[in-house]
């Protein structure tokens, strides 16, 4: 065993040489670092939606399979964004970190850096899970650079939010420098385009890898040049200098998370299109499918019959849960859920206009999710959908659409709407979650779901798979609305008509679903391709 376990290392070796992966065989030794803006664990208020959810489900991951794996983030004293509303308006308040989160993270260092030329203390405060740990840092003064981490993802200026950004940068490699051998840096990940300041700061060639998340032009930010002379001594040559084209140069590796969204990208950054590939996204199998569910899955006892008791009660487990926003009854009606940030190009409007054009049938509508306080027009919708839930029996909005009430709607749903705009959007994740649950979903052909989903098979499609960015605000965008919104509504209709009239076959979709998805979208699959090196000797 010994034998084949060295000769399997020096394969990877090998490999590791022609493919440029700093592969070792004292792989042990080594670690896997992740620099993100946005991290959600189960409990705790620092994150704002896809991002933060899928960095969870990595470093879960990554500690079930005993991987080394630093997460590098932020504590926001603030969290991201809680609403009241007041006579239907949404009004904006933050998210106080719950003490029995702050009583799991344990002080792992104290330092200083320097920031707008002043001394800022940091603490590194840990959240540890087997090999895997998590870095929250925190500053205990001056003030003002306490209040710039205050919130995630909400700035007073672009000037605040670079300087954000730079102190996660700056605790970064201090934390670094400070506290790994950094020869034993494996893998250094920026996660999105405000992790991409760390290469400025610590020059390590050949270990940076760059991960974008987001589909297109709007997701890179412009940054003035003077702002990096002031903090980093550099000054570029362009008067503003996306931050995304820092990590692409910086980086030795650049990937999508979707097939198609490298399809996009490759034609917006053509000139890195040697460094780009790209890894679909993934979710933690154990923390989002129903606990029955996957036991009955993994044991090879999940039957049609056995898998319909199981989706059953988890629909009775979610109307309990759905009592605490509204005395519905779910018993006999097709439940529908649409849950997502509130953003235009999700088409959040689709499913109003569904409401109102089918209220009258045998369905349960969940809507889930809030807007950014800077969005007027993700507020519209908050309004929107507030007023619905207070004049419509059968609707449920929730704007505190959180871990655990994704959990919970994912596994008793009977079936999820996912509306992006094609070509907007990156990947997503919500339909996999709903999947691995069984519950199927009806999608427009856009990030990671034309991998995954066959029309009538293992899910429903509609509308056109573009290749092309179209601004929101072309006027070819209500043209495509309006033709892809009949396909929308007459796909609906159809299951709706299936699950009343013909239940077996609508659950042999549901159960497709399942089956199908599983094995395609675990984390531990993303990790692998992610980390070929670590990955495959550890398994």
């Amino acid at each position: 065993m010994e034998n084949y376990i060295r000769s399997r290392v020096e394969v990877l070796e090998l490999l590791g040489v022609l493919m440029n992966y700093p592969i070792r065989s004292n792989y042990k030794d080594y670690w896997v670092i992740s620099i993100t803006p946005d991290f959600a664990l189960d409990i705790g208020y620092t994150y704002a939606g896809g991002l933060g959810v899928l960095e969870g489900d990595k470093f879960y991951a990554a500690a079930k399979l005993g991987l080394k794996y630093i997460v590098l983030t932020l504590l926001y004293n603030g969290g991201y964004v809680a609403y009241d509303f007041d006579n239907g308006n949404p009004i904006p308040k933050p998210q106080p970190q719950p003490e029995e989160f702050t009583k799991l993270l344990s002080l792992d260092d104290g330092f200083k850096i320097r920031l707008k030329g002043v001394e800022v203390e940091v603490e590194a405060l840990k959240y540890q899970l087997n090999t895997a740990k998590a870095i929250f840092f925190k500053v205990s003064s001056p003030d003002w650079a306490i209040k710039i981490i205050e919130r995630l993802y909400i700035e007073n200026s672009l000037e605040e939010k670079f300087l954000k950004y730079t102190l996660l940068a700056k605790a970064s490699a201090e934390y670094l420098r400070r506290n790994m051998n950094l020869e034993a840096l494996m893998y250094i990940d920026l996660q999105e385009a405000y992790a991409a300041l760390l290469p400025l700061l610590l020059k390590i060639p050949g270990r940076y890898r760059m991960v974008i998340h987001t589909a297109g032009p709007w997701g890179h930010p412009l940054i003035p040049r003077g702002f990096f002379e002031s903090e980093y001594g550099y000054r570029f040559l362009e008067p503003e200098v996306p931050l995304t084209e820092i990590g692409l140069a910086v980086s030795r590796q650049v990937f999508a998370v979707s097939a198609k969204h490298l399809d996009m990208l490759l034609k917006i950054f053509p000139h890195y299109g040697e460094k780009m590939s790209y890894v679909t996204n993934g979710v933690n199998i154990d923390r989002w499918m129903n606990i029955e569910m996957r036991e009955k899955y993994e044991n090879h006892e999940l039957t049609l019959d056995e898998f319909v008791k199981l989706k059953q009660k988890a629909k009775e487990d979610l109307g309990r849960f759905i009592r605490g926003f509204k005395d519905v009854d779910l018993d006999g009606k097709l439940v529908v859920s649409w849950c997502r940030r509130l953003v235009p190009y999700k088409r959040p409007f689709f499913i109003s206009r569904l409401i109102e054009e089918l209220k009258n049938r045998e369905i349960i509508f969940i809507i889930g999710g809030k807007a950014h306080p800077q969005d007027p027009a993700g507020l519209e919708y908050m309004k929107t959908f507030r007023k619905m839930h207070r004049e419509n029996e059968n609707v449920i909005y929730m704007s505190e659409y959180d871990v655990n009430a994704a959990k919970n709607i994912m596994a008793g749903s009977d079936l999820l709407l996912f509306t992006p705009l094609s070509g907007w959007e990156a990947c997503g994740t919500s339909y996999m979650k709903a999947a691995i649950n069984g519950t199927p979903t009806i999608s427009s052909r856009d990030g990671g779901v034309i991998e995954l989903i066959v029309d009538g098979v293992n899910g429903w499609l509609f509308g056109q798979d573009l290749r092309e960015f179209i601004d929101f605000n072309n006027f070819r965008v209500n043209e495509i609305n309006n033709m892809e919104y009949s396909e929308f509504r007459d796909k609906v209709c159809k299951v709706y008509e299936m699950y009343f009239n013909d239940p077996q076959g609508f659950y042999r979709v549901s159960l497709n679903a399942l089956r199908s998805f599983i094995p395609r979208v675990s984390m531990e699959r993303v990790l692998r391709e992610y980390y070929p090196g670590l990955i495959r000797v550890i398994a």
